[in-house]
């Protein structure tokens, strides 16, 4: 064969088309790899997602509006300027279940209740001052409940439920100008709890 005789499996190129020659399998290649990597990635961080450690329900609000005066005296007896002011007494009855694994140990319940003005909190009052509050005010006795005490603890699978009472110094215009009501209850070693109220809240 002749020198001049051109071999087609020899035949040039055009200058730079051996660089291009199997980008696109480059490109799909790449394409595929982060397609997986997507995919591992999402799988890891769904399959790390646990469920909440408690979840609850509010089954009965009711509001107790009152105008109170203080007493004209400290606590030790010392003569003092008495005070007057407008009162929201928030009685709750909520249901708390532990789904976790682990007994959960409850910690405190904050009521919150939302006006124009912003969000007003208050600390569910202790089992002591809940039932002095019903001795001090026996026209309330039809709302009395188990108290729900702070510090119980609810086994893994179980419920709680029970009856507190938090206190807001606002007036009855305050009161109906509200927009929303929640809670927030407090376990140690756990997120905290957020129970939002849809329930009608009456008045007593």
């Amino acid at each position: 064969m002749s020198l001049l005789q051109q071999n087609p499996s020899l035949e040039t190129t055009a200058p730079g088309e051996e660089l291009t020659k199997g980008s696109s399998h480059i490109v799909w290649a790449s394409v595929s790899a982060g397609v997986i990597v997507t995919i591992a990635i999402a799988v890891y961080v769904i399959a790390g997602q646990k469920p909440a450690a408690a979840t609850g329900e509010v089954n009965r609000a009711v509001a107790h509006l009152m105008h109170r005066e203080t007493a004209g005296f400290d606590a030790s007896g010392a003569p003092m300027p008495k005070q007057e002011f407008d009162q929201v007494l928030l009685f709750t009855h909520v249901k708390l279940h532990n789904q976790s694994k682990d007994p959960l140990f409850l910690r405190e319940i904050l009521s919150n209740i939302t006006l124009p003005d912003g969000v007003h909190h208050s600390y569910a009052a202790p089992p002591t001052d809940y039932e002095r509050l019903f001795a001090a005010y026996p026209e309330l006795v039809s709302l009395h409940g188990k108290s729900l005490g702070i510090d119980e603890t609810i086994p893994a699978g179980e419920w709680l439920e029970g009856d507190f009472v938090s206190a807001f110094r606002m007036t009855k215009a305050d009161w109906d100008s509200r927009k929303s009501i929640d809670y927030g209850i407090s376990f140690r070693y756990q997120p905290e709890l957020k129970l939002t109220s849809n329930i009608q809240v009456s008045e007593q």
